[in-house]
């Protein structure tokens, strides 16, 4: 598991191809698309972003979902995951999204805080599944109602759901992975260890224990020079792993202080997000009808394959890889495309070679 996960880092190198044909100044479609399906939740966590991404939500109608998914297959994207400003369990369309995806050729993910995820339905999904992520970030009851604005029950409910995905996967021995995310605020660390733990003892694959993000303004108050005192608890999280279950901390983002050393975003070709109202936007930083600039498009609107065609998408995207954006003032802090526009940043200015891509891809190759 430990040689053939990533989950600090980026899988670039597995997609030179594509990346040779954006050095060369090409219109490549994304290798990975983040979208959510709505953006409702059944939950009210401490840490969440997705209340600074408000924007006009449009319906996701189930022929909007499926022609998306349909029109990200032709043009070329290669994985879709459902995860973004939203909990997709609260859209009545998931699970026909998810299997209609597979079909298309896609590879699926799914992110969920696993409370409206109905256990009936797993024996169906997850075969279609590359990883089914529950995002838990905490491992005791009381302080996970208080963390996660969960309901009385969410806790055993959620432990629950995990245990019966873990029970498929291995009576049916599926190649899906099943891991949980902590999202790590600095007043969140009595919960590191037993949350550790509790992935031990569900069965799960991995915890990945991540950082916060925040949006430029500091809404969300997230201290980042306090992540460098918990290194010895991370570590000691992380001795829990075994051959059969990783513990993870993000290491490079827990202790780069909220920085980030590249001036223009250059990742949004290569990881597109849209967000739960149908919007198509770089990234989720950019999801809030304040940055209206940087707006493409919704799908609820018009096909995503006349989106990504049109000249605004290109307008978009070659504005902020330019001198006219600074991505140190202009968005939030460590977005998803992070650690793609570090490659990418030394790469283009020519710090670094292009890697050699290993003898074996690892695990969720496509999800970069």
């Amino acid at each position: 598991m430990a040689e053939n996960i990533i989950l600090d880092g980026q899988k670039l190198a597995w997609h030179r191809d594509r990346v040779q044909a954006w050095l060369r100044g090409e219109r490549i479609a994304p290798i990975t698309i983040d979208c959510s399906l709505t953006r409702r939740c059944s939950y009210r966590c401490m840490y969440c972003y997705g209340q600074l991404q408000a924007n006009d939500e449009k319906k996701m109608t189930r022929e909007v979902i499926l022609r998306f998914l349909t029109d990200a297959a032709d043009i070329g994207v290669k994985a879709v995951s459902f995860v973004s400003d939203g909990e997709s369990t609260c859209s009545p369309h998931l699970y026909d999204a998810i299997l209609h995806g597979r079909a298309q050729g896609l590879d699926i993910a799914l992110g969920t805080n696993g409370y409206l995820l109905k256990e009936a339905r797993l024996e169906d999904i997850l075969p279609a599944l590359t990883y089914l992520r529950f995002n838990v970030s905490a491992g005791e009851v009381a302080r996970y109602k208080e963390i996660m604005g969960a309901p009385p029950d969410g806790f055993d409910k959620v432990c629950s759901v995990i245990r019966r995905s873990v029970n498929i996967k291995r009576r049916r021995n599926l190649p899906v992975t099943i891991g949980l995310q902590m999202v790590l605020m600095p007043q969140f660390t009595d919960q590191i260890l037993p949350l550790a733990r509790l992935g031990k003892e569900l069965g799960a694959d991995y915890l990945v224990i991540k950082h916060c993000s925040d949006d430029e303004d500091g809404s969300l108050k997230v201290d980042y020079s306090r992540y460098h005192a918990l290194t010895g608890l991370l570590q000691e999280a992380e001795a829990l792993s075994t051959k059969d279950y990783l513990v993870r901390a993000k290491w490079s983002k827990l202790m780069s202080g909220g920085k980030r050393e590249y001036d223009h975003c250059f990742g949004p070709p290569f990881i597109l997000q849209i967000s739960g109202s149908g919007l198509v936007a770089p990234c989720g930083m950019l999801f809030n009808s304040k940055y209206r600039r940087f707006h493409m498009g919704n799908i609820a609107e018009k096909s995503f394959r006349e989106i990504w065609q049109s000249d605004r998408y290109w307008e978009v995207i070659n504005f902020i890889a330019s001198e006219k954006f600074d991505a140190h003032t202009m968005c939030g802090t460590l977005c998803l495309q992070h650690k793609v526009n570090e490659f990418l940043w030394d790469l283009k200015h020519n710090r670094i070679d292009f890697p050699e891509a290993g003898a074996s891809p690892p695990q969720h190759v496509n999800f970069i």
